[in-house]
């Protein structure tokens, strides 16, 4: 392996408070939601926007779908409390306001040190760029692949030979690694891939073990 190539959502980064969001912008129309069932709400409406269904829908292809379509699906969320699709939406969606797990530098650094070249592949509306810079990590990857500058999204394996393309390395020579089946695409394009189980251990994704693929 001469690189490896990370989703971002749910892979290095995740949203840390959409239960919370839920309760203050249901607490500010006037409806009391407890903590459990507010988590509950994410859950549910976070697993379905992660279906063949919805990820079918083009969002990640401009920043006007990625609106439309995720506020359609939020909506399940206003019978609970009106307003909270926008809140969700304008609070939990937005890329800066996610954070990286506790062992994305960590691993992300280990794999530097090792020499290999690292690429980010996201179906994301927005340049990452920055993201990655507020937090210190940007001089840890050696590209962006974004699905709008793209104009393909995941599973799509265009997408994935854009990101090796970009990394000056052949698709055989390259790890996929992410958490949903979408990133499996990766096969068709010729690469390897490992898909990070679904339990998480608190605030560590499991990303070690890339680091132990790659020896």
């Amino acid at each position: 392996m001469r690189a490896v190539l990370f989703d971002w959502g749910d892979t290095l980064f995740h949203a840390p408070h959409a239960p919370e969001v839920i309760v203050s912008a249901a607490r500010e129309a006037g409806v009391g939601v407890s903590e459990v069932d507010a988590r509950g709400l994410w859950d549910e409406i976070w697993t379905a926007g992660k279906t063949p269904e919805e990820i079918g829908k083009g969002r990640d292809l401009s920043p006007e779908a990625h609106r439309r379509v995720w506020i359609d699906l939020f909506a399940r969320a206003d019978r609970v409390a009106p307003g909270l699709s926008r809140a969700l939406y304008e609070q939990v969606m937005d890329p800066h306001s996610w954070v990286p797990y506790a062992d994305t530098g960590p691993v992300l650094r280990e794999l530097r040190a090792r020499r290999l070249r690292i690429g980010v592949v996201s179906n994301v509306p927005a340049d990452l760029r920055p993201v990655f810079a507020k937090h210190r990590l940007d001089s840890l990857v050696d590209s962006f692949t974004h699905s709008f500058e793209v104009g393909a999204e995941k599973p799509d394996p265009a997408i994935f030979l854009a990101a090796a393309k970009s990394l000056g390395v052949a698709p055989n020579e390259t790890l996929m690694v992410g958490d949903h089946p979408v990133d499996a695409g990766a096969e068709r394009a010729g690469m390897r891939v490992f898909i990070l189980p679904g339990e998480i251990d608190g605030e560590v994704r499991g990303l070690k073990r890339v680091v132990d693929l790659v020896k």
